[in-house]
């Protein structure tokens, strides 16, 4: 399989090539220059693999939640590509792709994946490791203050995002021993976008150009997609 992955939903911009069990990622934190550097990012995955569009099988993007501006720099970028090259696309959430990344490099079970919000408030899912070590979502996502975060009250697991940097203290006091190592300067990469939404496109899950939109929370005036199998 080969699927490329777009990830500008915070201060990082990355791109990210999945193909034949390999990832190739551009990544660089760089706020407010996304519009400069994807393409670049993606012709040089694409040209590091010796790929064209018309070899790709499906697209992924990190549909959010995260800045308005970032989200939809990647999913018109993606939309582009897809109607341009009739590919399928497939949505991933970016706080999946912050607990994915904690989850590889930590033996918990749970993640707490927190971005900043800004206005007081920030984003915020609770993960928990699945049967085949993928981020399952617990619950559902939000959007609300650091001293309002809900979780399940039998959990104990690792938090990671932007927002732990802000609010690591409301969000400390608020799981007090439920809370074990804090990653406070990760952001979503699109790699973990790629293994996501290569999973997600083995299991039949995908969409068509027009139905891959943004996921605000804050928000919410698109309609989310119905996953095509």
């Amino acid at each position: 399989m080969n699927l490329l992955a777009v990830e500008t939903a915070t201060e990082a911009c990355s791109a990210a090539l999945f193909s034949g069990g390999r990832i190739i990622e551009r990544y660089q934190v760089a706020p407010q220059e996304h519009n400069r550097l994807i393409l670049p990012m993606i012709e040089a995955v694409l040209a590091e693999a010796g790929l064209q569009l018309a070899q790709l099988d499906a697209l992924a993007f990190g549909r959010g939640p995260g800045s308005f501006t970032g989200v939809r720099i990647a999913t018109g970028v993606v939309q582009g590509i897809a109607f341009g090259a009739e590919l399928p696309v497939v949505p991933v959430s970016t706080l999946a792709a912050l607990a994915q990344e904690a989850l590889d490099e930590i033996d918990e079970e749970y993640v707490y994946a927190c971005i900043d919000a800004r206005m007081g408030e920030i984003y915020w899912g609770v993960y928990r490791r699945g049967e085949t070590g993928l981020a399952e979502l617990i619950g559902e996502e939000a959007v609300l203050s650091a001293s309002e975060v809900p979780f399940p009250q039998d959990s104990h697991g690792v938090g990671t995002g932007s927002g732990w940097a802000r609010y690591e203290a409301q969000l400390t006091e608020r799981l007090g021993e439920r809370l074990g190592t804090i990653f406070t300067d990760r952001f979503p990469r699109a790699a973990l976008t790629a293994r996501l939404g290569a999973e997600a496109f083995r299991e039949g899950i995908s969409v068509p150009p027009e139905q891959a939109l943004p996921v605000y929370l804050r928000d919410d005036v698109a309609k989310k997609p119905v996953p095509r199998r």
